[in-house]
This record gives structure tokens, sequence and C-alpha cells, in this order.
């Protein structure tokens, strides 16, 4: 059935809207792997909608060229045909989804030459956004990257892949939103949801995935000092770690 499973009895099954009403269920996308930005607002049926079936894309539980059917993914997210459809159309606009003639909407393979080409842009935009991070960070900033170190001195369980990813992204949206670039954010939440991808194609055989968590301890620092040099630089190094690391496993 086109890669795409029948609605969900476990966890998932949390995401459905309910099913009379227009108000949106309590914390629909509580327990996605792969998170909204904090500075985003999922508060229509469309924007869920695209969450969830990014979260989907991205974790591959949709399989790489698998071909998306919308009525499906109507019945699996409890969700009408319109914000399924508008979510589909704007994960194709961001390299998610792809459209062919006759075939209709799969979702997007992935090619190898995807890893180089996205870390090259993710490098310089990373490192341009922890500058930025470290000379605009506020008060509000700071006390969540206090928030963020604490929990990392605590470590991270190697154990838990995917808590890992998600206090990765944590660290990651945080430098995003102290830059105070509104189309810097949306840009860097793109190319970030594009990485994680690759990373969960190679999860199974990545061994530094709690040692890259916990590199954002240096950066966490350098930005709540504002030294926007060493953050910049850290932030590249963390990327290019990662891409080395994926590169050596896919």
């Amino acid at each position: 059935m086109g890669g795409v499973r029948r609605a969900p009895t476990g966890p998932r099954a949390r995401y459905a809207f309910a099913a009379t009403g227009t108000e949106l269920a309590d914390d629909p996308l509580a327990e996605l792997t792969v998170l909204v930005p904090p500075h985003v607002h999922a508060d229509s049926h469309a924007a869920v909608a695209y969450y969830l079936i990014r979260d989907l894309v991205v974790t591959l539980e949709l399989a790489p060229g698998s071909p998306l059917n919308e009525r499906i993914l109507m019945e699996r997210l409890n969700l009408g045909r319109t914000p399924v459809r508008e979510a589909l159309r704007r994960l194709a606009d961001e390299g998610l989804v792809a459209i062919f003639p006759r075939r209709g909407m799969v979702v997007a393979p992935i090619h190898v030459h995807d890893l180089s080409s996205i870390s090259e842009v993710r490098i310089e935009l990373e490192g341009l956004a922890a500058g930025l991070a470290a000379r605009r960070r506020t008060a509000d900033d700071r006390r969540v990257a206090a928030d963020l170190l604490e929990r990392l001195a605590v470590g991270v369980d190697p154990s838990d892949p995917r808590g890992l990813i998600r206090l990765d992204q944590q660290v990651h949206h945080l430098v995003h939103r102290a830059t105070h670039n509104d189309y810097l954010q949306n840009t860097l939440a793109e190319y970030l949801a594009l990485s994680l991808r690759l990373w969960f194609l190679g999860l199974e055989r990545v061994h530094r995935l709690d040692q890259a968590v916990g590199e954002h301890r240096d950066l966490l620092t350098a930005i709540t000092a504002g030294d926007a040099d060493i953050a910049a630089a850290t932030a590249r190094a963390h990327v290019t770690a990662f891409w080395q690391q994926i590169t050596q496993v896919l």
C-alpha cells in the first residue's frame, strides 16, 4: 500500500485529531522525533499534517522512493484531504517529497551526492548562525543555553538514539533562534531536516552519536560567552564531523 501503514494503535495514535470539531487535539506533535522549531506555531490542520508527515519521512518510517497515497495518509493521521495535500506540496518544495508525471507523489529518494551538497550548505549556514547567536543572544537565550548545558553535563544515553537526536535538535534550535533572523531560521530548519534523514539512514552504523551531541557543550559555552569566532568555528567543525562520519557508513 505504497509504503504507508494503516492508522496505528500505539503512541502515534496520539498524533491524530479528534474525530469531531475543529480544535486541534492536545499536543498532537508532542512525541515527534523531528521536533517543531520553537519559533513555529503549528496552529492549523495543514501545519500539523506537515510536521506529522515530515516526521514519518525523515525517520524513514516512509521509505525513500515509496509512493504516497493521500487517502491512506488521511486515515492514518485522521486528517482531511486539504491539509494532507497542502503538507505534501510543502514537503515537495523542501525536497522531502518528489512529484513524477503519471506516478504521482513519492517519498524523495536519497542519493549519496545529496550528503555533500547538503553538508556544504549547512557548514556555512550553521557557522553563520552560531556567530550571530553569540553576538545577539538575549537573557532568555542564555537561560535556555544554561538549561541545555545542565542536561549535557548529566550525560546522554547512547542506547537512546532518538532521545539523543531530539537533544541535538534542541541545541540547534536554540542556536537558530538566538540569531533572531526569521529567514535564516527557516532555511536552517529545512537543511536540518534533510540532514536528519541522512542521519537516520546510517543510524545503526554511526558510533559517535553521543559524542556528536556532547560536542555542543563547547558551542553553547561560546555562545553564552559571546565569543562569535569560537562559536562559528565550533559549529562548522560539528557539521563537518557529521559529514565525515555519515560518508564513511553510507
